[in-house]
């Protein structure tokens, strides 16, 4: 089956794929286990700490906090499991807090579709334009992808579903309490402390191989919060998407019902340039 990249950021059609411590040794028993009994607190102080640093980075926790609707306008470049090219694929995402989603895609093969979900129902409009509800695996598309959305991310210090980690130096690990399978580590700089590199957490019983790494650049303030505007994925040392943001828009006023309409030619609705 094709797969495209945009979005979460990999899609196939009909099934869908944010410290060591040294002890002196004299130490008696009881300080000892006292000490390894405070050592998850220290852990998860560290991470929050890089955590709100990478907040800080991206323009505030607050800010963030604030940002009622998104829109994102991006254009890619993608390579099929053979590494042949397919064509460029268009992509545009709206979304409005807390729960709603709209995605229109043009793309190569059945990779053209439009969705829209309101954290509880929905539907889709297949690359044959035909009108479904979101059940079934289109429906887990969709609250992964809502789930996954960047500010969710940004905010996971906010949500008691997530727990912040971190397993090395500059990288956290944001899991959900509720599906641990979905755990995703984020390298940061450690310079800027924005985010460079996100991928999948180790599994256990994972022999490792095959997993996709998520890489971003070139990033640009909008309205006081940075976001990167080239994002590359890679499989198994396999470039499989060049993402380019081309556009990005804050608090434009969008309207959930803006984001319900169906399109009357039952066409992805990328709007204007």
């Amino acid at each position: 089956m094709a797969t495209g990249p945009l979005g979460n950021h990999i899609r196939s059609t009909g099934v869908y794929r944010c410290m060591a411590r040294v002890f002196r040794m004299g130490f008696c028993v009881s300080v000892g286990f006292l000490t390894f009994l405070l050592c998850p607190a220290i852990f998860a102080q560290d991470a929050l700490q890089l955590f709100h640093q990478m907040q800080k980075a991206l323009g505030g926790s607050e800010q963030i906090a604030a940002i009622r609707d998104f829109e994102e306008r991006v254009h890619a470049r993608t390579w099929n499991n053979e590494s042949k090219p397919n064509g460029e694929e268009r992509k545009r995402t709206r979304w409005i807090r807390p729960n709603y989603l709209r995605l229109d895609q043009v793309g190569h093969d059945n990779n053209t579709y439009s969705l829209y979900f309101d954290g509880t129902s929905g539907w889709e409009i297949l690359p044959d334009k035909s009108f479904l509800k979101l059940v079934g695996d289109e429906l887990t598309f969709a609250q992964g992808y809502l789930s996954g959305i960047d500010f969710k991310i940004w905010l996971a210090d906010r949500d008691p579903r997530y727990r912040i980690s971190s397993p090395t130096p500059n990288v956290i690990r944001i899991s959900d309490k509720n599906n641990l399978q979905t755990a995703q580590d984020l390298t940061l700089d450690p310079v800027s402390s924005l985010p460079v590199k996100q991928t999948d957490a180790p599994r256990k019983g994972s022999s490792g191989p095959g997993q996709t790494e998520t890489h971003f650049e070139q990033w640009k303030t909008v309205q006081g919060i940075q976001f990167p505007h080239r994002i590359s994925i890679i499989k198994s040392g396999t470039p499989i998407a060049e993402i380019t943001v081309d556009q990005i828009k804050l608090d434009s006023g969008l309207k959930p019902d803006d984001l319900a309409t169906k399109p009357t030619d039952l066409n992805p609705d990328l709007g204007g340039r």
